[in-house]
């Protein structure tokens, strides 16, 4: 794997198969949407053989309308906001859960350049999951250009992903106290 993370280091092993495998052990479902990755998270995804089994769907929503009317995120918090927003990406998450009936629900919004996209920084970027025991988003600051921030949001939302699922025989999550939980 090229790709790098957000601190330009490659991940060892592959992260879409980490997440893939553990879902696939537990039972559980996934859906994405995607903005500025466009679809690379969900080609990383389906890269790994046995996806079928886990993966319900996804959606690329890069028009913000799209984001309200395909994914479901409410058009009065895209107004106020905009679509570069931790609670934008949430709700991403969760319309994609919902509209795909998925377990778990993750997402990627945010400004992958070349020119800042209103008072959103290039490199700004959200990342969500939702999923049975709630919902955790994470701010990025990423630099380099565009192709490396769009790699290193698919990278750090798989590691995202990867927190929360439950491991096999636990039914909570990896994080038990429930900290970065939203």
């Amino acid at each position: 794997m090229e790709d790098t993370d957000a601190r330009h280091q490659r991940p060892a092993g592959s992260p879409a198969a980490s997440v893939v495998h553990r879902l696939h052990e537990c039972g559980q479902t996934l859906a994405t949407v995607e903005s500025l990755t466009g679809g690379l998270l969900a080609a990383a995804i389906v890269e790994i053989a046995g996806v079928s089994s886990i993966y319900r769907g996804g959606l690329v929503v890069y028009a913000t309308e799209l984001k309200a009317t395909l994914a479901g995120v409410p058009e009065d918090l895209l107004a106020a906001r905009g679509p570069v927003d931790p609670d934008v990406a949430v709700a991403l998450a969760e319309g994609g859960r919902q509209r795909c009936g998925a377990d778990w629900g993750l997402a990627t919004t945010g400004v992958a350049g070349p020119e800042p996209q209103g008072d959103k920084p290039v490199g700004l970027v959200y990342v969500a999951v939702t999923g049975p025991t709630g919902s955790d988003v994470r701010r990025l600051d990423l630099d380099g250009g565009r192709d490396h921030i769009r790699s290193a949001a698919v990278i750090e939302a798989l590691r995202l992903l990867a927190e929360h699922i439950p491991v096999t025989g636990d039914a909570g999550l990896a994080d038990p106290a429930g900290a970065g939980r939203r």
